[in-house]
């Protein structure tokens, strides 16, 4: 009997899988099918508005000669290098935020001040300290994620409940097993959602920076496209820079998310 329910839950759970995948793919044929009746109905010039067969040959082309290959591969080195730096950064510094007054009152205030400052104000200084170089645009990504993060941490470590560290002390946690095993788990869920909000900032800070330090990667093909009037390119880029993004929520972020929701018992594991 349990194994039929469980084959049943499993017959299921593949269907709305299925259904939920067709809705995707449905709603993407009618958004391309309105784009294709836009150039039609010429409202725009073509060099404004290419059909999408056109910004599709233009994909196929720069996967062909490989340089949107060559793209992605150094945008994601620079950004996986910063992104990577920020999150160890940030965390550390919504730790020490969130559990320590002083830092609260100083370094806290430090980051609520800077999110309010664009990335793209850090360019000037960054290419002072870096010269035209990865550098800069890594520090420039640095910049555009750390500070969300650092919330996040803050916010998820002042929202542990008290009763979870007195607990742990009482059995004995002291120093980092109480960060390990206690803090950082219950403030996990906020530190998530400052990840990512960090990771879509990162992308705007590398292709700000891409697009202003003249250097290879997506946001110098963005910059070509836009030089040339080839707005086919500048789409067809675009389009490559949404696709990771989407690629990155689902094979990453949203793995977290649903760990992160069974462990706290809101869906079935």
């Amino acid at each position: 009997m349990h194994n039929g329910r469980a084959c049943k839950n499993g017959y299921w759970g593949g269907d709305l899988k299925m259904y939920s995948m067709l809705k995707r793919v449905i709603f993407f044929i009618l958004l391309a099918g309105l784009w294709e009746l836009l150039f039609w109905l010429a409202i725009w010039p073509e060099y404004v508005l290419p059909s999408p067969v056109s910004v599709g040959k233009t994909l196929v082309r720069g996967f062909q000669d490989q340089s949107l290959l060559i793209g992605v591969a150094i945008s994601m080195k620079r950004i996986a290098i910063g992104y990577g730096i920020s999150l160890g950064v940030g965390v550390f510094a919504g730790l020490l935020i969130g559990r320590f007054r002083i830092f609260e009152d100083t370094l806290g205030s430090l980051i609520s001040g800077l999110q309010t400052l664009p990335t793209i104000c850090w360019l000037p200084l960054s290419l002072l300290w870096f010269g035209l170089n990865d550098n800069a645009i890594i520090f420039l990504v640095f910049m555009g994620a750390v500070l969300s993060i650092a919330t996040g941490t803050d916010s998820g470590v002042k929202n542990v409940p008290p009763l979870y560290i007195r607990a742990a002390k009482t059995m004995g946690a002291k120093k980092w097993k109480l960060y390990l095993e206690v803090i950082i788990p219950a403030a996990f869920p906020h530190i998530v959602i400052g990840m990512k909000q960090g990771w879509s900032f990162a992308w705007r800070s590398l292709m700000a920076g891409e697009l202003l330090i003249v250097c290879l990667g997506l946001g110098h093909l963005l910059m070509l496209g836009r030089e040339l009037n080839d707005m086919s390119q500048v789409i067809a880029v675009m389009l490559v820079i949404i696709l990771i993004g989407i690629l990155v929520d689902r094979l990453f972020f949203m793995k977290i998310e649903r760990h992160i929701r069974e462990r706290w018992g809101l869906v079935k594991s």
